[in-house]
């Protein structure tokens, strides 16, 4: 029996499952440490082998989980940080506007998404470690009525413009931000269009422009049929 030689996609495959494991290593790894700093301030973690790691931390330790993710886990890349109103919409979908609609939608209860959550905004940030490609989404149970915590731009300087846009468009303020001002909106918009409370006016009171009143192509409508069968009379 010959000795089968190795193929480039066995070795790459093969590289992908050795790196897949190392990555694991290092998320529960970081799980460690972060329960070592945050100790109880770490309310929830999810690690999918192979994928990804979740962490829900409380939001007064928010500021202290940036600097622990940067200094101590090496997620020395800023991804990206928003917000998620997990408030159904008391409108329901918006695919239709409420003048079409029979009756009024059911407004179901609130689910939050890996490593679950308490409350209605949720502040969500993702960092990674740019050497070994590992990241980690991170997340923070929020306040119903007035939404705030620390600003991470002391940590991550790119973090200014989201927490602008957080602030903007879901009302979370982001304390010692040094230019929390309208990155989009007028100076004297009033509410915040991405929560699920906001009423889209334009909607409410008119059919949704895209579902309604469709025009047929040219050379798809009977004019043009009939248009076709008097020429070929003329004829």
């Amino acid at each position: 029996m010959g000795t089968q030689l190795s193929s480039l996609e066995n070795a790459v495959e093969s590289a992908g499952e050795a790196r897949d494991v190392h990555n694991d290593e290092q998320r529960f790894a970081l799980v460690d440490t972060l329960s070592g700093i945050l100790g109880e301030h770490l309310l929830a973690h999810h690690v999918e082998p192979g994928t990804d790691i979740w962490i829900r931390v409380q939001s007064e330790s928010w500021l202290a989980t940036g600097y622990a993710l940067r200094d101590h886990c090496h997620m020395a890349y800023f991804g990206f940080l928003s917000a998620i109103d997990w408030q159904p919409s008391p409108y329901g979908r918006d695919m239709d506007a409420q003048v079409d609609l029979p009756q009024k939608p059911t407004v179901g209860p609130m689910t939050w998404g890996k490593a679950g959550g308490e409350t209605r905004f949720q502040l969500l940030a993702r960092v990674h470690d740019p050497e070994s490609g590992v990241g980690v989404s991170v997340k923070a149970d929020l306040s119903d009525d007035q939404p705030e915590v620390e600003s991470w731009v002391p940590v991550y300087q790119g973090a200014n413009w989201h927490e602008r846009e957080a602030w903007e468009m879901f009302g979370i303020n982001f304390s010692d931000h040094p230019n929390q001002v309208h990155l989009y909106l007028p100076g004297a918009f009033e509410g915040h269009p991405l929560r699920k409370d906001y009423p889209l006016l334009a909607r409410r009171i008119k059919p949704w422009p895209g579902i309604v009143d469709v025009e047929l192509m040219p050379g798809h409508g009977d004019d043009d049929e009939e248009g076709e069968g008097a020429n070929e009379s003329s004829d």
